[in-house]
């Protein structure tokens, strides 16, 4: 049996057109966040040292994106922002651009190959973005959780759902678990994470739904209800995220 094998695409970049070629989970609507479509494929070119590959052998089984950014800059105060995703995507590239020093990394993205959920390997990745924040100097990392229990329950308020925990004291969802087995805090809810609009004909091409009723419409995947005009002929979909805060001991000798 191989070992399965995580690195950042700076050490691999002969991996940077492997990223994709996994089928994730991803639900397909999801692809069309505008703020996504314009700046998710400059990671791999300008962050390369921020995106982490998993490979058994020559198989791509999980990858996971981060960005840094400056969050304790007078304009932002240490706030995580209600926009998150969409947010904290745009500040690392307007930091870039103006020649700003990050202070944070924001986690974006963890996605593990269709077959092999449940080996553990979303906590490993997480581990990974973890000790490159922390090797670079890091003292944090965020990220805006996409909580995997969520779709079942798409009406029920992302502020209320959050917080709800086990017996045990830790979140009822299985993705902010593992978040906070790792150390990390729940800060705050993200409602306007990522955005998602379209016509009514590219609704029903995502989804395979109708889309012919005006109100909320339950899509497989989604973590909130989308709202459907077909008067005018669109959808919108919000989604919420939960904003958690890793803080991250200092590396040796630094």
């Amino acid at each position: 049996m191989t070992e399965i094998v995580i690195t950042s695409l700076a050490g691999r970049p002969e991996l940077a057109s492997r990223l994709w070629d996994m089928e994730d989970s991803w639900p397909r609507f999801s692809q069309h966040d505008s703020v996504a479509w314009l700046l998710y494929p400059r990671l791999v070119a300008e962050f390369p040292e921020y995106v982490f590959i998993a490979t058994d052998g020559d198989e791509v089984v999980a990858r996971a994106f981060s960005v840094p950014f400056a969050l304790h800059s007078a304009e932002r105060g240490g706030q995580l922002p209600a926009q998150g995703w969409d947010r904290v995507l745009m500040w690392a590239f307007s930091d870039q651009r103006r020649g700003i020093e990050p202070d944070t990394v924001s986690a974006l993205e963890i996605s593990v190959a269709a077959g092999r959920q449940g080996q553990g390997l979303s906590g490993r990745m997480l581990a990974a973005m973890r000790e490159g924040a922390r090797a670079a100097g890091f003292t944090e990392v965020v990220a805006p959780v996409r909580p995997s229990g969520k779709p079942a329950e798409p009406q029920t308020p992302m502020s209320e759902y959050a917080y709800r925990t086990r017996e045990d004291g830790l979140p009822y969802d299985p993705w902010l678990r593992v978040h906070i087995r790792a150390g990390a805090v729940i800060d705050s809810v993200a409602p306007l994470s990522m955005t998602v609009t379209g016509s009514l004909a590219q609704w029903r091409e995502w989804t395979g739904l109708p889309f012919d009723e005006a109100g909320q419409v339950r899509v497989p995947g989604a973590l909130s209800l989308v709202h459907c005009e077909p008067e005018h002929d669109y959808a919108v979909y919000v989604e919420p995220n939960v904003w958690v805060r890793h803080p991250l001991e200092p590396a040796p000798g630094a």
